[in-house]
This record gives structure tokens, sequence and C-alpha cells, in this order.
């Protein structure tokens, strides 16, 4: 059985007093999760340790880095290696997110390469994927996902790709108010599980997650998570308050 993943994405925002106060607001909700059912916390790296000690062990809640360098060292001023990450055992790290394709021009040969580091530390990379406005109206957005797959993630074997969450965000949808609609979302998560069968097959396809990225909200939670190829969420605004993330959580299947 995939997990069912919510992960917030807190992105540049919260002071470290913010933080902690929503993650105190979230763990008093006091949430059921089952057993396929995981709470991932993408936050800034200067909270890594000290909100991973606040979820203290917590059954099924995690945090994760939101980038990591595609080099294991070096004098890179600035940087986040994969070793730093995992020598504060954290299990999760965003990799490929639009915002770092786009304002870093990182390229999928880059995050393959941070996949990879991931990989050999036992963190679990949330690869990001999806399309710029221009490339969903002119309809060529499968084979542009499908590119992204192909580049970055189709080098691994078929242990390796399974240990591998997948994100799709449609760009022209982050941070923009707009959602692609439930069927649009099922849609393309169907394609991409499509394509990671061509390559593995239907079993290993189905064994791996796929989460979606584009403005989820409590609001829209429940129907974009109960389509059959939607495991969750990568979360960006609606994750920075409480109540939001809460609902969030409580749809997860």
């Amino acid at each position: 059985m995939r997990k069912k993943i919510a992960a917030a994405n807190w992105k540049m925002n919260k002071t470290f007093q913010e933080g902690t106060n929503l993650i105190n607001e979230i763990l008093g909700a006091d949430i059921h999760l089952d057993n396929n059912q995981q709470v991932v916390f993408s936050v800034p790296f200067p909270y890594l340790m000290p909100i991973q000690e606040q979820i203290g062990g917590r059954s099924n809640f995690f945090v994760a880095a939101q980038n990591c360098h595609h080099k294991t060292s070096g004098a890179f001023t600035g940087e986040t290696s994969v070793d730093m990450i995992a020598s504060m055992g954290v299990q999760f790290c965003v990799v490929g997110h639009s915002e770092r394709r786009e304002y870093f021009a990182e390229s999928n040969a880059t995050i393959a390469e941070k996949v990879n580091l991931c990989l050999s530390k036992n963190i679990t990379p949330i690869f990001c994927c999806g399309e710029p406005l221009a490339i969903r109206e002119d309809e060529i957005q499968n084979d542009f996902v499908a590119v992204q797959l192909d580049e970055s993630l189709f080098h691994l074997d078929q242990d390796a790709i399974q240990k591998v969450v997948i994100a799709y965000e449609p760009i022209w949808a982050i941070g923009t108010g707009k959602t692609a609609s439930a069927d649009q979302a099922q849609e393309m998560h169907a394609h991409l599980r499509s394509v990671l069968a061509s390559k593995y097959g239907k079993d290993i396809a189905n064994n791996i997650s796929i989460l979606y990225g584009g403005s989820v909200k409590g609001s829209n939670a429940n129907e974009l998570f109960s389509q059959p190829d939607v495991d969750g969420g990568l979360v960006g605004g609606a994750s920075l308050v409480a109540s939001e993330f809460i609902q969030i959580i409580t749809a997860l299947k």
C-alpha cells in the first residue's frame, strides 16, 4: 500500500517562534494517522533540528529539508549538503521544486544528482515536476513532465525508484489562487503513473506516492485526495495556517 502524505512546504516563511507555535497547534490537534499516512514539515534549514526535536519522534510525523546541494562537500558558501542533512536524522528532502528550477536554473541533470545523493543517505527525495502555463496552453504538458521524469529519475533501478515520492506541481497554480480541477489533477497523476509503468511496470508504478502541489487548501483537499492517483499534497500557503493544514491532514484517505 503506497503512502498517503500531507507535506507542508513553508518556503522562506515564519520566524522560528512562529514556526514552533504552528507546530504546537498542529500537534495539539491530536490527529490520528493510519500506518500508511505521513505528515512531513519541509521547513527552513535553521529550523530542521529544533522542529525535529519538537515533533519528538511522534509516529508518522517527519521533517524535510527544502533543498540540498548536488555535491557532497566543498567551497559552496551558503549551501547545505546531503551529509549535513542526514547527520541530523532528517529523512526527507524536497528536490527540483519549480522555484528552484526557475530562480536558480536547476536542470533535470542537476536534480538527478540530488536524487542520487539523497538515496545514498537513506533520505527520501520528494521530487517535484510540473509544467508552466505556456506549456499547458500548448497542450504539451504530458510530454513535458515525461521528460522531467526520464532525465531525473529513470536512471534509477526498480528498488531505488520506489524510495522516491513524486510531487506534481502545475506551476500555473502555485501561489496564484488557481487550482487544477480534481479531474485535471487526476488526469496528470494517472499520466505520471503510466509513464512510470512504461519504465518499471504497473506493480512498481502503483507503489509510488504521487502528491499534488498546486494551491491545496482545506476546502479542496477532500476532493483532490479522493482521486485514485492523488496520494496527498505538497502544500504551500495553506500549510502556514494551522487550521487549514489540519483539515488537509485529516483529508488523507
